[in-house]
């Protein structure tokens, strides 16, 4: 799934837009956490709206991380 040899081997821009996808799952991974374990949100958002948001941002997070393990592997 992961090699550090294939990791050396790619271009410096290659490597930077790898970590970023990993960023950025990271960071949507997190929103839908906690857009669904926080109570006490300053925004006036209803519990089930913030649910449903929250689990699309994870199931946007996860999508989006495939693809970046698929690209990593071509």
């Amino acid at each position: 799934m992961f090699s550090l040899k294939a990791f050396k081997q790619k271009s410096p821009q290659q490597r930077f837009l790898f970590i970023l996808g990993l960023v950025m799952f990271a960071f949507y991974l997190v929103l839908g956490f906690t857009l669904i374990l926080w109570t006490d949100m300053p925004v006036d958002i209803e519990r089930k709206y913030r649910i449903l948001l929250g689990c699309v941002l994870i199931v946007y997070g996860v999508i989006r991380f495939t693809r970046v393990i698929k690209q990593d592997n071509n």
